[in-house]
């Protein structure tokens, strides 16, 4: 008997209960669909929020976004808030703990490139701010696209791989083009709504910074 197939993954807009279309990504999930609805894709300028989605996507890695999402309160806690003054005084005992931590992804190499990216952000915010940096690789405002379809939205752009080759030559690590244009796309640098998702136009209302 011939194995049993796995229906198709959506590629179009999903309409929901609510009567809502979205994006096919989040499922049905409610954590998953609320952070479609109220983060994902909308503009950040906060230099703490960027460089707290930066770790997190980076700890993505091998790994889907929901387990991180579901993990994300652990991690604060963990990491001290994000704080990056703290994070860069990490010890070696402090890498153990966090070993040994169950609510986060224990992944050394993840968790040392956390603090080399701590470095970078204090570097960043004495030469001009680390959001101001970042938005600086496309042009200080989100780029709108215009996707009909998931098959449409590229893993990576020549936004991202500047901005990887940027954050690697400072000494980072788990910031390669396919992540950090996943970290675009969820801080609205990028605008990957598709287009017949109710986020989209939403989303791009957001396009200039109050």
């Amino acid at each position: 008997m011939p194995e049993k197939q796995k229906p198709p993954r959506p590629v179009a807009s999903v309409l929901h209960q609510d009567g809502l279309c979205r994006c096919p990504w989040p499922g049905h999930d409610p954590l998953y669909v609320a952070y479609h609805d109220e983060e994902w894709g909308v503009p950040e300028w906060d230099d703490r929020a960027l460089f707290e989605k930066l770790i997190l996507d980076g700890f993505q890695a091998g790994l889907s976004w929901i387990t991180i999402l579901r993990k994300r309160e652990a991690f604060r806690a963990a990491f001290d808030g994000f704080d990056p003054h703290k994070i860069v005084r990490y010890k070696p005992a402090k890498i153990e703990k966090l070993m040994n931590d169950p609510g986060i992804v224990r992944n050394r190499a993840k968790i040392e490139a956390t603090v080399a990216l701590a470095r970078i952000y204090l570097d960043l915010a004495e030469r001009g701010g680390f959001a101001n940096h970042l938005w600086g690789f496309v042009g200080g405002k989100p780029i709108q696209n215009a996707r009909k379809s998931t098959r449409d939205v590229p893993a990576q752009s020549k936004e991202a791989e500047a901005l990887a080759k940027d954050l690697k030559s400072r000494g980072g690590n788990f910031v390669g083009p396919t992540i950090v244009y996943a970290f675009m796309q969820a801080t609205g640098m990028v605008n990957d709504h598709l287009v017949d998702c109710h986020r989209h136009q939403a989303v791009a209302a957001l396009a200039t910074r109050l």
